[in-house]
C-alpha cells in the first residue's frame, strides 16, 4: 500500500489559508463599500439640484443608506436614483427626511387662489342677482378667504343685507366692510 500525502497537505494548506482568504474578502469588500460610498458622495456633490451637505451616505456590502434631510419628495427620488445608477450598487435604503414640499406648498397656493375666485364671484353673483341692492355700485374683493366690501349701498337695511350674504357664502372666513352708506 503507497501512502499519498498530497491530498494530506493540500487539505491542511487549505485548512491554513483560509482565514487569510477570508480576511483578505473582508479587506476587498470594506474597499469596495468605500469606493461606492466615495462615488455616492461625488454624485450628490455634483448635482445642483441637491444640497449634498445634508445628505449622509452609508455604504454595507453594496447598499447604500442614505439618511438626512431633503426639501421635497421629488429631491428624495432624484438621490436615490442617482444612486441606484452606479456600477456595483446592489440597492438603495432611502431614509431622508422630508423637511418641507415646494409642491404642496403650490398645490395649496393654487387651491386657496381658486376658493378666493369662487367666493368672489359667488358673493358678485349673489348681489347682482338680489333685487332689493344695487350690486353693480359694490365691489368684492377676497384674499385669502377674506371678502373685502367696498362701494355704496343706499341704506343701512342694504348695507346689513350686503353684509349677511357675503358672511354667509361658503368658505368665507371674515368679511371686510368698507362700504358706504349714501342717499339717493
Amino acid at each position: 500500500m503507497k501512502f499519498n500525502l498530497t491530498k494530506p497537505i493540500l487539505i491542511c494548506g487549505f485548512l491554513l489559508s483560509s482565514p487569510s482568504l477570508l480576511a483578505a474578502q473582508k479587506w476587498q469588500d470594506k474597499a469596495l463599500d468605500a469606493w461606492i460610498d466615495g462615488k455616492a458622495e461625488t454624485t450628490l456633490m455634483f448635482n445642483t439640484n441637491l444640497n449634498a451637505f445634508d445628505i449622509n451616505t452609508d455604504v454595507n456590502h453594496q447598499v447604500i443608506t442614505l439618511t438626512g434631510k431633503v426639501d421635497s419628495e421629488i429631491e428624495k427620488d432624484l438621490a436615490e436614483e442617482l444612486l441606484l445608477t452606479l456600477e456595483q450598487v446592489k440597492s438603495v435604503n432611502n431614509h431622508l427626511t422630508v423637511m418641507s414640499d415646494p409642491a404642496i406648498s403650490l398645490q395649496e397656493k393654487t387651491i386657496n387662489t381658486l376658493t378666493d375666485a369662487k367666493i368672489n364671484t359667488v358673493v358678485k353673483t349673489k348681489l347682482l342677482m338680489d333685487q332689493n341692492i344695487d350690486g353693480t355700485d359694490i365691489d368684492v374683493d377676497t384674499t385669502d378667504r377674506v371678502v373685502t366690501l367696498s362701494g355704496k349701498v343706499y341704506s343701512d337695511t342694504e348695507h346689513d343685507l350686503v353684509v349677511s350674504i357675503a358672511q354667509n357664502t361658503n368658505d368665507v372666513k371674515e368679511v371686510e366692510d368698507e362700504l358706504t352708506i349714501v342717499s339717493h
